[in-house]
């Protein structure tokens, strides 16, 4: 089982950054790439504490879904989504938020599972953890652009 981690830096306060990683706005605005749109269950706003979203997104050129659920909530420290039915076997995204001297430390934990036994070990190996790495540290990316300027009044109410 792959697990991915990041870690970053926010030069903004501790819950503004773990709103905007809750939020399904600025998540559609981190992933235009990919065009991921949510679809169904949460589909604008903050997502909450066992609240669903449906995505719908095109990776390797093909258009795919896949819903999560909000597991675990700790604000601001700490929440969990996991995928309830989706092209993976498996994940569990855990997002934690630690204030450090007026910045916030913001790290990803991203423990997934592929379909496919030794194929899909091959295809993580290959493709799909550098492709997963890249995606989620370009979301980190946007959260850290919004956080630390005024654009994240565009997402969130005051």
């Amino acid at each position: 089982m792959p697990v991915i981690r990041i870690e970053m830096t926010i030069n903004a306060p501790i819950q503004r950054c773990f709103d905007l990683s809750r939020s399904i706005d600025l998540h559609q605005i981190s992933t235009s790439q990919t065009n991921e749109k949510a679809i169904a269950g949460k589909t604008e706003g903050l997502i909450n504490l066992n609240e669903t979203v449906t995505w719908q997104a095109k990776h390797f050129g093909i258009t795919q879904k896949l819903t999560s659920q909000i597991t675990v909530f700790n604000s601001p420290h700490y929440f969990v989504d996991e995928m309830v039915k989706g092209a993976f076997k498996s994940f569990k995204h855990e997002h934690h938020f630690e204030e450090c001297n007026g910045q916030t430390l913001v790290t990803d934990k991203f423990n997934y599972t592929s379909p496919l036994g030794i194929l899909g070990w091959l295809f993580d190996k290959i493709v799909l953890e550098k492709y997963m790495f890249k995606l989620l540290y370009k979301r980190n990316q946007v959260i850290k652009e919004y956080a630390e300027s005024e654009k994240w009044k565009q997402v969130l109410s005051a």
